[in-house]
């Protein structure tokens, strides 16, 4: 039976590729002439190269997603250090330091001031057991008061990275959903990892190629105005499109922007490929072959800034970390205006389940109730997810 996956974003795409290797034929719809997402690359006119749209950083953890990367044959294309370490750099001393977790489960790193974030003792660490007990209404910031210098150190940079949202009225929940598959079960499952390349290179050409050698279609540039009750369809478009194609379907309707910067600039990788910034507006830095990219989640507090200023300002703290050259290379500026829906408990009740009430049509999306915040593993998931609910009811 033909299926249609509307939405060649990560969600699409998994899903596309789960019903494919069940033997379903699939035609896979996308709005624009591109597939990704907001997973993509391009090559970029002013620098002259190949960048993302933004940074993705996954963990090793991240289990639905290196999956969908060993069925397309692109696992290879992740890159990052062998071992869980995460080095920052303090804007507000100065100062550069390391994160260094043990492999195993026992999270003995916090015994050692060397592998620890700086200042903190162990009855901080302690304070991260209220993640496990947060509540729905639970926000970030108040619920993490009792953590000391972990919180301004390490804590609030991660929520925010991770929920793109500010942790003042984040959900507590969407944390602990994240922190319960890395940090609570050791080192061995936080092992940074991201794409070599690019992300098209790693998450979308991939699987565009594993798609069309077993027979799918493929129709970019193809936008779905109307639904067919009757045909078995995976819906994994943004939440603002799925309701207007879905009458009365509940979505998250608030959402939180990304800013990207490219320099055209090399910087040494240094152990990691990549730093934490604290204490600036810089927040993750990295250093591929010929452009240092930056991304600042949870940006839209900087909305009145012009770009000429965030660069300026971005850069002046990359200098001063780096010891580089004042003067501004050249760059390029990528602000997601919608880049995902606001993590706040208002906003996370609104996730609609996968299934619709129309047993032909299912739902994916990082905006569902994936059990995670928007992330690329909540994407695959859902994807997944959507393909496995729709073949079982076409199986039934």
């Amino acid at each position: 039976m033909s299926v249609h996956v509307i939405g060649a974003g990560v969600a699409g795409l998994a899903a596309a590729c789960q019903l494919t290797e069940a033997g379903h034929h699939v035609v896979l719809f996308e709005a624009a002439k591109t597939a990704g997402g907001r997973a993509r690359s391009h090559y970029d006119n002013v620098l002259g190269c190949r960048i993302d749209n933004g940074n993705h950083l996954l963990l090793s953890g991240n289990i639905a997603t290196l999956a969908y990367l060993q069925r397309i044959g692109a696992k290879r294309s992740l890159t990052g250090p062998a071992e869980p370490i995460f080095p920052f750099h303090d804007l507000r001393t100065g100062k550069s330091w390391t994160l260094r977790l043990n492999q195993g489960g026992f999270p003995w790193w916090i015994f050692s001031r060397r592998r620890r974030v700086p200042g903190t003792r162990l009855h901080h660490y302690l304070g991260l057991l209220k993640i496990r007990r947060a509540k729905p209404s639970d926000l970030v910031a108040p619920l993490l008061a009792g953590t000391g210098p972990l919180y301004p150190q390490l804590l609030e940079l991660l929520a925010v990275s991770a929920l793109n949202t500010s942790p003042q009225v984040a959900a507590a929940a969407a944390l602990r959903s994240v922190f319960a598959e890395s940090l609570d079960l050791g080192g061995y499952a936080t092992i940074p990892r991201y794409a070599r390349a690019g992300l098209s290179e790693t998450f979308v050409d991939p699987a565009l190629n594993w798609l069309r050698e077993r027979g799918a279609e493929i129709r970019l540039g193809e936008r779905v105005s109307e639904l067919n009750p009757a045909q078995a369809t995976i819906l994994a478009v943004p939440p603002w499109a799925a309701a207007e194609l879905v009458p009365g379907l509940t979505v998250p309707n608030e959402f939180e922007s990304i800013y990207n910067l490219h320099f055209k600039y090399s910087l040494p990788p240094g152990e990691a490929g990549f730093w934490g910034f604290i204490g600036g507006m810089t927040e993750w830095v990295f250093a591929h072959s010929s452009v240092v990219s930056v991304t600042i989640s949870a940006a839209s507090r900087y909305a009145d800034m012009s770009a000429e200023d965030i660069a300026a300002k971005v850069w002046s703290e990359i200098a001063s970390a780096f010891s580089l050259p004042p003067e501004i290379p050249v760059y390029r500026a990528v602000w997601e205006k919608r880049a995902t829906m606001q993590a706040t408990p208002a906003q996370m009740a609104r996730r609609p389940k996968t299934r619709t009430s129309n047993p032909n049509l299912m739902l994916a999306g990082d905006w569902t109730d994936t059990g995670l915040p928007a992330t690329i593993e909540g994407a695959i998931r859902s994807g997944n997810a959507a393909a496995q609910a729709l073949m079982s009811n076409l199986n039934s």
